[in-house]
């Protein structure tokens, strides 16, 4: 393992119980936290994006503030809804995002899951084509979005600007050299992750995944690497591809810990349906003592097989409580499988 990073989904609740009681409270925490992070030793601070929820949803300006608020820590989404997104605008607020970061985002993109509202994408103003579905359109979205990542002209210039041009067609600005490398993409199945790495994206892969064997969840997420890794080689990429999973992972050393957690989590994986027809697989939550966690961990397939473990983090318990889940996870379990 040689990278952690934790994952927020920037609830917020008006709440007596929440500690994150309004929008500004879950942006302004989650820069907190992503300076904690960076404090402590972590090596990334990642964002979810939902929209019509109670959640983090509009992400580049928190990115360019978490940003310029840091130095060092990997600033990233686990992910960015791409049914949502206009690629051109989205190309010109990632790179003034990475300027700022000084070269530090590693963007998740994808399809996204079910939303609070029926076709959302429809509020935004995106229809789909002939025959397409809204999975096809945030793959169309994507491959745009990663063209565009390019920094090649494409745009007839006016024969009488108002600024003098560049020769040659004009491409969008500001570009942020290397931003391509660092797109990821955050694959259900065995086939998305295939087509991420024909396209050069690497691989992100969360709590679920569509059922394709009725396997644990570790084991059929470590076999989504593994095609996702040969599709790679086969398509004749130069650099090696990242990949990423997702845990809910607590460490169990205070009285904080044990109230919390020790009789909260679901320690076995869980089968159900959440978009339509299809069978997903759920993983299931860590929550022990240390000792106990490690073995847990390394018996842990996928975990094995990736490079960089993502932390989900109960955000709406604050700023503190969260640093401190972080920092026992870094210290009392994360040595014992590799990292550093």
């Amino acid at each position: 393992m040689k990278k952690i990073g934790f994952l927020s989904f920037g609830h917020w609740t008006p709440s007596p119980q929440s500690q994150t009681q309004t929008a500004a409270d879950a942006l302004l925490q989650s820069i907190d936290l992503a300076v904690e992070a960076e404090r402590i030793g972590m090596d990334g601070a990642y964002f979810r994006v939902h929209h019509f929820a109670r959640q983090l949803a509009s992400p580049f300006p928190l990115l360019a503030a978490v940003g310029a608020k840091t130095k060092k820590i990997e600033i990233g989404t686990a992910v960015i809804d791409m049914r949502y997104e206009n690629p051109h605008y989205m190309a010109e607020d990632a790179g003034a995002a990475d300027l700022i970061a000084g070269g530090r985002l590693q963007l998740g993109i994808s399809r996204g899951s079910p939303e609070q509202v029926i076709d959302g994408w429809r509020y935004f103003g995106y229809q789909l084509g002939e025959g397409e579905t809204d999975a096809d359109m945030s793959r169309r979205h994507a491959e745009k979005f990663l063209d565009l990542l390019g920094g090649k002209g494409f745009a007839q210039p006016n024969p009488r600007p108002m600024f003098s041009n560049p020769p040659g067609l004009l491409p969008l600005e500001p570009y942020s050299e290397g931003l391509r490398e660092r797109i990821w993409w955050g694959a259900g199945s065995n086939t998305t992750a295939a087509w991420a790495a024909k396209l050069g994206m690497n691989l992100q892969s969360s709590t679920l995944k569509y059922d394709e064997s009725g396997e644990p969840f570790h084991v059929q997420q470590a076999a989504q690497i593994r095609a996702f890794r040969s599709a790679w080689k086969e398509a004749g990429h130069a650099r090696t591809p990242r990949v990423s999973v997702s845990r809910s992972i607590f460490a169990l050393v205070d009285d904080r810990d044990r109230a919390y957690f020790s009789q909260g989590g679901k320690d076995e994986d869980q089968f159900g349906y959440i978009d339509g027809p299809t069978r997903a697989v759920f993983g299931r939550t860590y929550a022990a003592e240390p000792d106990v966690l490690v073995k847990q961990l390394k018996d842990d397939e996928a975990i094995g097989e990736a490079d960089t473990l993502l932390l989900t983090v109960p955000n709406q318990l604050g700023v503190a409580y969260n640093a401190h889940v972080l920092e026992a996870i870094l210290t009392t379990v994360a040595p014992a499988l590799g990292w550093r």
